[in-house]
């Protein structure tokens, strides 16, 4: 069975990859171009230095189910 992602579009929650980031979730809430703007949607607290609502910029090519990419998770309708 192969994994299919949608087309990036802002409110979708999308998960890291990397096994270094410990599965942390982002929300797309701007695309621009080439680039999404996400936001952090599951603080990892105390370990993470990231903090929630930090936003920053993800190219859109990243957003495939790789080791270096994102894979899909939800619309942004459900619970954090």
């Amino acid at each position: 069975m192969t994994e299919t992602n949608p087309t990036p579009a802002v409110g979708q929650i999308w998960q890291d990859n990397d096994p270094r980031s410990n599965s942390r979730k982002v929300r797309i809430v701007e695309i621009d171009g080439t680039h999404a703007v996400v936001e952090l949607h599951q603080p990892r607290l105390p370990v993470s230095s990231a903090k929630p609502g930090r936003r920053t910029r993800i190219r859109l090519d990243r957003f495939r189910p790789t080791s270096t990419g994102y894979r899909y998770v939800d619309e942004g309708g459900g619970a954090s």
